[in-house]
């Protein structure tokens, strides 16, 4: 079995394991923009101790790359464990010099692996 024949992915507004990618498509070389990652916007997704979201983990390839550089990785660990709650929303700064993708990848602990991706356009 191939890793990456165990990741899914979907329209985020009809399936609430989707990481949605919040960042603007095109964008200045350089410039420092916030880029934040959520899973749930349309549909919320449990976070109960039986059922959650793990991790996010967060990549960008631009264009001309071979491989993909990690953004960030997003661990959420409170799901009611003494009555505390976190959901999986993140952000971050970041500052890209090229067009490409910007790919993010989920954990639910039920239903495995989740994939978006967005593309950016840099000026």
């Amino acid at each position: 079995m191939k890793l990456s024949t165990t990741i899914q992915s979907g329209d985020w507004k009809g399936e609430k394991h989707v990481p949605i990618i919040h960042f603007p498509e095109s964008i200045q070389a350089n410039t420092i923009n916030t880029l934040k990652v959520s899973i749930g916007d349309e549909i919320a997704h449990p976070n109960t101790l039986e059922h959650h979201i793990s991790w996010i983990k967060v990549f960008y390839q631009a264009e001309d790359s071979k491989f993909p550089v990690e953004i960030a990785s997003f661990n959420f660990s409170a799901h009611g464990e003494g009555e505390i709650l976190n959901s999986p929303v993140a952000s971050t700064e970041v500052s890209i010099p090229k067009s490409g993708v910007i790919s993010a990848i989920s954990y639910c602990n039920i239903h495995g692996l989740w994939e978006n991706n967005k593309e950016i356009v840099v000026k």
